[in-house]
């Protein structure tokens, strides 16, 4: 059970941009590292785009399972995990980013923000903390 990527967005008017994101290739081909990372990135968007304020979801994007949630106002996180990573697990993790997130990060910078711009460091320890989800502990 890995999480590959935990990202933080804004679901603006036109479009929806990339706020922080953090990510795990490390179990990647070293040469296809940038363009799954990539694709990651092109994927946390699109799906974001295509989610309604609000709302909950989890889409099946090749072999990985993609959770998003989209507040009312507008944040967003997604993370994208093996189809064996726990759906409870994401959402409780999201929640949690978003929230805290929200509360480091005045409102007025996310519609301008981008991932140069914003200063929250915490992606990367969650992604790290959360990584092999063990019922067990």
């Amino acid at each position: 059970m890995r999480l590959y990527s935990l990202s933080v967005l804004y679901k603006g008017d036109p479009k929806v941009h990339l706020l922080k994101a953090a990510y795990d290739v490390s179990t990647f081909n070293f040469f296809q590292r940038s363009s799954v990372q990539e694709f990651m990135t092109f994927t946390s968007q699109l799906i974001v785009e295509r989610s309604e304020l609000g709302s909950r979801a989890s889409v099946k994007e090749q072999e990985y399972l993609c959770h998003v949630y989209v507040r009312n106002d507008g944040l967003a996180g997604v993370v994208i995990a093996d189809n064996e990573y726990p759906q409870r697990v994401c959402f409780t993790l999201l929640d949690k980013v978003l929230d805290e997130f929200s509360r480091q990060v005045s409102k007025v910078d996310w519609p301008s923000g981008s991932p140069a711009t914003i200063s929250y460091a915490a992606l990367d320890g969650y992604l790290s903390k959360y990584q092999v989800w063990d019922p067990d502990v």
